[in-house]
């Protein structure tokens, strides 16, 4: 879905812009599937190992993580995109809906950022109120990428794969900030986060609610947190990063590839295979680098 002049001057003045309705049930229901599956495999395993008592079958793809989660957090290790490689995950970072809608940011060469995120955020009952990995403090996207990616246009895709509330979690923003540029920031419970003097006193958060399969598109300096979960299911959201191509990406150790280009298709990477096999090297040969500039 190609986003429109008024929504590209949005995300132009703001630095962040909510758009509805970006990718169709259909484009997520294959990389759904996928982990509907991968999450089945994992529970039945913790479930013969003693670790979980109730497999939830039945429950949909928000609440059965969440009773899962309850019982065993151990469900949720090794899941993320480059953890489990899906192929249907892979074929969704070039999904043409959304890639639409970036091109309309970044232009028509398009690289996929190796910063790629798929969450189940568990209700705070079972995941804690707290800082951590689920609720994450003020930070800018451009503190978790080396200097060297200080001039790249990266923009953050948060795309909800389930409608994202208030109520469960969805994130906050501080709009128009990314013109003050790089805040200081500093390592801390939950992670990286902007030093608490920096923080601006004179912009208001806005809560950013989306539905399944809308995006919050956000500048690189835009900062944002997330909040605890206080339904009884879990917040599924995928964060993805895209840029023109030919420009770093802040991760040199972790794999990039063009994921759209107008003027050189065949250099776009559309074997999972080859996808896959780069992930693990590097996560291999990367152990011990520190991915953040804090």
């Amino acid at each position: 879905m190609r986003l429109t002049e008024e929504q590209v001057r949005a995300f132009r003045e703001d630095g962040v812009l909510v758009a509805e309705g970006v990718v169709a049930d259909a484009d997520l229901a294959p990389m759904i599937a996928e982990y509907e599956a991968w999450i089945d495999d994992r529970a039945r395993a913790l479930h013969a190992e003693g670790k979980i008592a109730d497999l939830a079958e039945g429950a949909d793809f928000g609440h059965r993580i969440a009773r899962l989660y309850a019982q065993s957090k151990e469900i949720a290790n090794g899941m993320d995109v480059m953890q489990l490689r899906g192929p249907a995950t892979f074929a969704f970072l070039r999904n043409d809906n959304l890639l639409d809608a970036v091109e309309c940011l970044v232009g028509p060469e398009i690289t996929c950022n190796p910063i790629q995120h798929i969450r189940a955020k568990p209700p705070a009952e079972s995941a804690g109120e707290g800082l951590g990995f689920y609720n994450v403090p003020w930070h800018q996207d451009m503190a978790v990428t080396w200097q060297e990616a200080d001039d790249s246009e990266i923009v953050t895709c948060w795309l909800a794969l389930v409608d994202a509330t208030v109520e469960n979690g969805c994130m906050e923003v501080l709009p128009g900030v990314w013109r003050r540029g790089y805040l200081p920031h500093q390592p801390g419970e939950g992670g990286t986060s902007v030093c608490p003097e920096a923080l601006p006193a004179d912009v208001k958060p806005r809560p950013v609610p989306v539905k399944k399969g809308g995006i919050v598109f956000m500048h690189r300096c835009t900062p944002h947190r997330s909040t605890p979960n206080y339904s009884d299911a879990a917040r599924w959201s995928l964060d993805l990063r895209y840029q023109p191509a030919g420009t770093p990406t802040g991760r040199p150790f972790h794999p990039e590839f063009v994921a759209r280009s107008r003027a050189h298709p065949e250099t776009v990477l559309t074997d999972h295979a080859e996808w896959s096999r780069r992930w693990v090297e590097a996560l291999e040969s990367s152990k011990g680098i520190r991915a953040h500039r804090v």
